[in-house]
């Protein structure tokens, strides 16, 4: 049997990487969240499990496990515009005393140790699309700084514990990611997109809309990382799907697939909001065989439906 560690495994992607560990009855699953901007409702299903563990805490504060683990993930981090504006201390002290706190026990287990990373740490990038050795264009001193800055100190914290240690270190940096078990409310363009559609509101589009994301169907992301967690790669390897989509194209087809009545409203841009983010992802083909099969209009689909089971 395989032991995992997963902080932020009530998170909405901890909690579909949880549902493919758990598929393998030879994993033992133990989570940790303190439940900021992740729900119970997202690890309801596994609690009967007799290999899953959940602990409510904080990773901030270290914790004293009795398992030996063989892997540990870390993907605690408040990852939304909402989130992390809301709680921006709490997402600088996460990705920097709770990632060495998570880098100690895979130190102390001799455990391999991923970590989630972002798109984030390019900025409103200057290259594009983006490459893993693109430095990035962020600003550190302003509204997205604390999720920017924290991801980019949680990476050079996870260099060192690499090179002067010898942790077996993996690492992905997410580009855009949706599908059943995000937060309809996290601000996000996908959920904000999709729920203003089902409710026949107006749809929010900042700028004029012409700026561009790729998006990640969920499977294929921990596919993915699946891949990482379970190899010696080191990374960063980029993690997201490189078809690129303006916030009008995107809003276009969910109002299309929602039947809905929504009209467009248009408001400024955000300050620091990145006006093309899309990856190269020629690494992730190349070490892991990797590359996404979801197209965007399918994986809607999926998630306008989970959205609609859920009372959306």
């Amino acid at each position: 049997m395989k032991t995992y560690l997963l902080s932020g495994g009530a998170g909405f992607i901890g909690s579909n990487l949880t549902a493919k560990l758990l598929a393998d009855p030879d994993n033992k699953v133990v989570v940790l969240d303190n439940l900021i901007t992740g729900f119970e409702k997202n690890i309801e299903e596994f609690k009967s499990n007799p290999n899953y563990t959940f602990i409510k805490h904080d990773i901030i504060i270290p914790i004293e496990l009795e398992d030996k683990f063989d892997y540990v993930l870390n993907l605690a981090c408040p990852a939304s515009p909402v989130g992390y504006r809301q709680n921006p201390i709490e997402t600088l002290e996460v990705s920097s005393i709770g990632t060495k706190n998570m880098l100690e026990i895979a130190q102390r287990d001799h455990a391999r140790f991923f970590h989630t990373s972002t798109s984030e740490v390019y900025g409103d990038p200057l290259q594009h699309p983006q490459t893993e050795s693109y430095w990035g264009h962020v600003n550190s001193y302003g509204e997205r700084s604390c999720y920017d800055e924290a991801k980019r100190f949680a990476e050079a914290l996870i260099y060192y514990f690499r090179k002067d240690f010898g942790v077996n270190t993996g690492m992905v940096r997410i580009f855009n990611t949706y599908g059943p078990k995000m937060d309809p409310t996290d601000g996000r363009v996908v959920s904000n997109f999709i729920h203003q559609a089902l409710r026949n509101e107006e749809i929010t589009i900042y700028g004029d809309g012409k700026q561009t994301r790729s998006f990640c169907y969920i499977d294929d992301q921990v596919e993915a990382q699946l891949k990482i967690i379970h190899s010696d790669l080191e990374g960063p390897i980029n993690v997201g799907n490189p078809h690129e989509f303006s916030m009008l194209e995107l809003a276009e087809k969910v109002i299309k697939l929602t039947n809905s009545k929504s009209k467009l409203v248009f408001k400024p841009m955000p300050k620091d909001d990145p006006k093309q983010r899309k990856p190269d992802i020629s690494k992730a083909k190349e070490l892991l065989d990797w590359e996404p099969k979801t197209h965007l209009e399918e994986g809607l689909k999926k998630t306008i439906k989970w959205f609609k089971d859920i009372g959306y």
